[in-house]
C-alpha cells in the first residue's frame, strides 16, 4: 500500500499546528493560587493588634488596629477577594506590595481602600491617590474586587467592572494584606496568580 507523500504545504501546516499547541500549553502566569482554606489563618501572619478568625469558612476580621499580611511577598501578581461589611460605618483596605515597617499599619504602603464612603480608592499611606467614585454598599452584601498589578501599573475591578486604571506604582514588592480598623468584615475566595516579570 503507498501512502501519498506529505506536501510542502502540509507539512507546514502540521509544524504550525505543533509550535500554536505548544505556546498554548506554556502559560503567560501562574495557576491560582488559593490564599485561605476556609478553616483557619495558614498563609497568613497578624501583625499589630488585629484580631482575624476563620469563621463559617470566611475569614473574619474581629477588631483591633493592624494588619493581617501573607506569609510570602509578591511582585507582579493578580489578586481576587471578596468582601462584605458587617458593621454601619465600616472601614478597612487592601494593602498591595507592602512593607513591614510602622505601626499599627505599614508605613505608607499602597492600599484600597474599603471605606464605606471611599471604596475602591487608592491611597498611599494616607494620602488619596484616586478618589473613590463607588457608592457605598450595603450591609451583609459580597462585593469582588480584581487586582491586577504588574510593574507599576495597577488595575481595579469590583463586581466585573474596571474601576480605573494607574501607572505609578512606586513599591517593587511587597506583601498583600487587609487592614483591621476596629470594623467587622468577612472575606472570602481569596486567591492570587503571579504574573511573570516585566
Amino acid at each position: 500500500m503507498h501512502w501519498p507523500r506529505p506536501t510542502i504545504a502540509s507539512l507546514l501546516v502540521a509544524l504550525l499546528s505543533l509550535s500554536l499547541g505548544r505556546a498554548a500549553d506554556t502559560p503567560s502566569s501562574g495557576p491560582w493560587q488559593s490564599l485561605f482554606n476556609g478553616k483557619d489563618l495558614s498563609g497568613w501572619v497578624p501583625m499589630q493588634e488585629a484580631s482575624f478568625a476563620a469563621t463559617n469558612g470566611n475569614l473574619r476580621l474581629l477588631k483591633g488596629l493592624g494588619w493581617l499580611r501573607s506569609e510570602r511577598p509578591y511582585t507582579n501578581f493578580v489578586f481576587e477577594a471578596e468582601w462584605r461589611a458587617l458593621v454601619p460605618g465600616y472601614d478597612s483596605g487592601f494593602f498591595l506590595r507592602a512593607g513591614l515597617e510602622g505601626k499599627p499599619w505599614p508605613t505608607d504602603a499602597w492600599q484600597l481602600n474599603l471605606a464605606r464612603t471611599a471604596l475602591g480608592g487608592l491611597l498611599k499611606g494616607n494620602r488619596t491617590i484616586l478618589p473613590s467614585e463607588t457608592p457605598p454598599m450595603p450591609l451583609n452584601q459580597w462585593v469582588r474586587f480584581h487586582i491586577e498589578v504588574n510593574g507599576t501599573k495597577a488595575t481595579l475591578d469590583i463586581d466585573g467592572e474596571r474601576t480605573w486604571e494607574f501607572n505609578d506604582l512606586d513599591a517593587p514588592s511587597g506583601y498583600l494584606g487587609i487592614e483591621a480598623e476596629d470594623k467587622a468584615f468577612e472575606f472570602r475566595n481569596l486567591r492570587v496568580r503571579e504574573l511573570p516579570a516585566r
